[in-house]
């Protein structure tokens, strides 16, 4: 079957997100897209630019998490960027913004198709009942936990040997590098640890000398490392690879991927074994609010898990919240008297504030005492 079989006028198409994105049907949707003129897109995290899909051609089109891919096309205005976060997508999906058709990447097992290197709402599609148009990639892994689709669901339109697209970052700053040596002083033995992908990710997963469970939305390449030096315990926890071929070697056949309501599930986040949900700013302000969305001229990225994970920590016995952000960047200070944009994650859901001179406990503090706390964390930067 083709995929203009399977779309019609004015449907809305959900294009699976993350690293495994069907990109090998993107000249096609586009073609669609033209030829109805009233096609919808709904997207998610998008790790990478310039795959091939023309948000021009759609009469609408959302995304549930910016990611870098979607900065051009959100600032814009081609893209519309929906301020959700990602435990409550699975809502927006069987509501307002529920798809006709879901465009995904998809593995063969022994018993049937599997997402593969993302796995994120796209169970929510599948318990919705809603169609998959599937293309089947020869090189891409295994690393979906869940059972194989149903097979009334899917409906195969190609083939391609295209495997997850590898995503590269800098490397840790020093600044980094100083940030997680102090962050690593409070990660207890045997906890869960959740890390964003980039510098501040590797950084940290660099920096851990305790033996560690990952339990994190997107998983990034260095959990590779951390399994080397025999400080990873059993088998991660995610629902996204962001990396290079051998995080994906490393991952296939492993059941990491989960559902967005099993990796951001606050109640099992926050309960049994310690939470420490590490993540950075790009800005915070001197209650400890945090803005992850971007500064006043330029779009950065989506709220996404920030907030879920940062809630989980505060709530864990044991765990923590962790920020963690160099003092400047390019200059400019990153602590300010008022964010740029507006609240990504409240300052009630932020224990611990670090930067590269050390870092500052704001439990039970009063909101004078957490302002006095940062800006002396602060020291000579100086709030902006």
């Amino acid at each position: 079957m083709e995929l203009a079989d399977l779309i019609g006028p004015g449907m809305r198409i959900a294009v699976a997100d993350g690293t495994g994105t069907p990109r090998s049907l993107f000249p096609e949707l586009n073609r669609l897209a033209a030829r109805h003129g009233n096609l919808r897109l709904l997207l998610g995290w998008t790790p990478a630019s310039g795959l091939g899909l023309d948000h021009s051609l759609f009469a609408d089109a959302r995304t549930v998490m910016s990611g870098w891919g979607l900065r051009g096309p959100v600032a814009s205005g081609a893209v519309k960027s929906i301020p959700v976060r990602l435990s409550a997508v699975p809502s927006l999906l069987a509501g307002p913004l529920r798809p006709d058709l879901v465009l995904a990447t998809v593995v063969r097992s022994a018993d049937g198709p599997r997402f593969s290197s993302e796995v994120g709402w796209l169970r929510t599609a599948v318990e919705l009942g809603v169609p998959i148009a599937a293309v089947v990639s020869s090189t891409a892994p295994h690393a979906d936990a869940g059972p194989p689709l149903p097979a009334d669901l899917v409906t195969v339109v190609g083939e391609t040997s295209d495997g997850p697209v590898e995503v590269r970052f800098d490397e840790p700053s020093p600044a980094h590098e100083r940030i997680c040596a102090h962050v690593a002083e409070l990660i207890p033995e045997g906890a869960r640890l959740q890390v964003g992908p980039g510098q501040q990710g590797a950084a940290m997963l660099r920096a851990v000398k305790t033996p560690v469970r990952m339990d994190s939305g997107l998983l990034p390449e260095q959990v590779v490392d951390l399994d080397e030096r025999g400080l990873l315990i059993g088998q991660p926890t995610a629902a996204y690879l962001v990396g290079g071929s051998r995080l994906y070697e490393w991952a296939n056949g492993r059941p990491i991927l989960h559902p967005l309501e099993v990796t951001h599930d606050l109640g099992r986040l926050s309960n049994g074994v310690p939470f420490i949900a590490f993540n950075t700013a790009i800005e915070v302000d001197l209650d400890g609010q945090v803005n992850v969305e971007g500064t006043r001229d330029a779009v950065v990225g989506g709220i996404g898990g920030h907030s879920d994970y940062a809630a989980a920590g505060t709530r864990s016995v044991g765990g923590l919240s962790i920020i963690a952000v160099p003092s400047a960047h390019k200059g400019r200070s990153t602590l300010v008297r008022s964010l740029s944009r507006p609240v990504s994650t409240p300052s009630q859901d932020v224990d611990i504030l670090v930067n590269e001179r050390g870092y500052v406990d704001l439990r039970g503090l009063a909101r004078t005492e957490r302002a006095e706390a940062l800006l002396d964390l602060w020291g000579e930067t100086g709030v902006r």
